[in-house]
């Protein structure tokens, strides 16, 4: 248990012709070995929008493992997820929209795309794959070996709907519900789960994936509250982001302890933006909610989560990889949640599901150090609303257009009969793109 947590609740010529070409055999020996088929560890955030970090302009809170993260790496400007969990993760998982699904129910997950995940795609090609935290695809109570079918060989899940993810947390470890976790801090078994799985695979590659449980508030769902923390209350979203960067912080040192951070790339992406509030504690038997707004650049954001404004849907994405992605890179490439399943994919050699439509594009060239992607848009979709975007212009499946250059806040809609010149270009192409996912299902949301 780390320190923090633990007050939570818890680094002449023939030689040297000979020595020249010796390092540079050594070099690309060792910059192939990197690029064929790495670790993978995906850490998924939950609630945590991009203006939380410091490296994105974010001045309410310190992120120093976060931050250097991105220094080591790509930071990308761009990234898009779902405006909400579910939906992100459906996703994640498959590589398709949730409309292509048929907008599966809250807290489930179709039962035709179970052996296509992104768990199943690497470990058809002999990845060992894990995942810790948060499951959310169905009741474990019910069905508590929901994961290990959709791919993963091992599992350390809290029991959503049916206990408590922080204080005295309801965990199932491969299907069975722990009895030794109750003094313990949810998060601090996720991690140490994690750092077992990946310390025990040897030679095999793995996919890890850590579905954190921070940031989000404490479950709210139950008959009664959940157990509050050692202060007599719940963490605030300020406590969870310190808990989040730390837990961060202790995966990075032990791969770099054991030897694991030079062939293993390391993903930082969220589920969503920060949450309008946050659960601090329970006062005559009721939870408790106060605003959770932050500060990035000078200006206050409140918290997006579960609108389609950038604050919900545009969040973090940082991404490691020694040896081969270059250090100190910043990218304005557009990237979708759905991007994921093909990159890891072709990272790892593996083929894509086949007989059905995948919406990702991988961006692996780019983490090798290619060019700038091609993708010109990205899509979210929520509650019978949706968009397509690029850098600057934002078109809605009601025709609501969007300059975000102008108007981030989105208080002022255009009319396209406003618009000329590449403006008119720009959104004409956006609505062509929403035109086609219509063609493709999208009114059945």
């Amino acid at each position: 248990m780390s320190v923090r947590t633990s007050k939570i609740y818890s680094r002449r010529y023939v030689a040297p012709m000979l020595g020249i070409l010796l390092s540079v055999v050594v070099s690309c020996g060792l910059s192939l070995a990197n690029e064929s088929r790495p670790n993978i560890l995906f850490i998924l955030a939950d609630d945590v929008g991009s203006e939380v970090l410091q490296c994105y302009g974010g001045e309410s809170y310190e992120t120093p493992r976060l931050d250097a993260l991105a220094k080591q790496g790509i930071r990308f400007n761009h990234a898009y997820s779902m405006s909400v969990c579910h939906p992100t993760r459906i996703c994640f998982f498959t590589g398709q929209y949730p409309f292509r699904l048929g907008h599966p129910e809250w807290g489930s997950f179709p039962k035709s795309a179970e052996s296509r995940t992104i768990a199943q795609v690497l470990k058809s090609v002999g990845y060992a794959t894990a995942i810790a935290g948060k499951w959310q695809l169905a009741l474990l109570g019910e069905d508590p070996l929901h994961a290990q079918r959709l791919g993963f060989d091992e599992s350390c899940l809290f029991g959503w709907h049916e206990g408590p993810r922080y204080y005295q947390p309801h965990i199932r470890q491969n299907g069975k519900l722990r009895t030794d976790v109750q003094q313990r801090y949810g998060p601090d078994v996720y991690c140490e789960f994690l750092l077992d799985f990946m310390n025990r695979q040897g030679e095999q590659p793995f996919f890890a994936y850590y579905s954190m449980a921070l940031c989000h508030a404490v479950t709210d769902d139950l008959d009664a509250p959940v157990p509050l923390g050692p202060d007599g209350r719940y963490q605030t979203f300020a406590e969870m982001v310190a808990a989040m960067d730390d837990h961060v912080g202790q995966l990075l040192d032990d791969m770099d302890r054991t030897g694991l951070s030079k062939n293993t790339l390391v993903v930082f992406f969220s589920d969503n933006g920060s949450p309008p509030d946050n659960i601090d504690g329970v006062s005559e038997g009721k939870l408790v909610e106060r605003p959770v707004t932050s500060i990035r650049n000078g200006v206050v954001i409140p918290g997006g989560k579960t609108t389609l404004l950038d604050t919900a849907t545009r969040v973090p994405l940082l991404i490691r990889w020694p040896g081969v992605v270059p250090e100190g890179q910043v990218s304005d490439d557009l990237i979708d949640v759905s991007d994921f399943l093909p990159t890891l994919a072709e990272l790892a050699g593996a083929g894509l599901p086949t007989d059905v439509v995948l919406d990702g594009r991988s961006f692996a060239d780019r983490l090798r150090g290619g060019p700038q992607q091609v993708r010109e848009w990205v899509f979210a979709e929520h509650k019978g609303r949706a968009f397509v975007k690029d850098r600057r212009w934002k078109l809605y499946n009601d025709g609501q257009v969007f300059d975000l250059k102008k108007d981030p806040g989105e208080l002022n809609p255009l009319a396209v009969q406003e618009l000329s010149g590449p403006a008119l270009i720009a959104v004409q192409h956006l609505a062509d793109e929403m035109s086609a996912l219509h063609t493709a299902g999208l009114e059945r949301l």
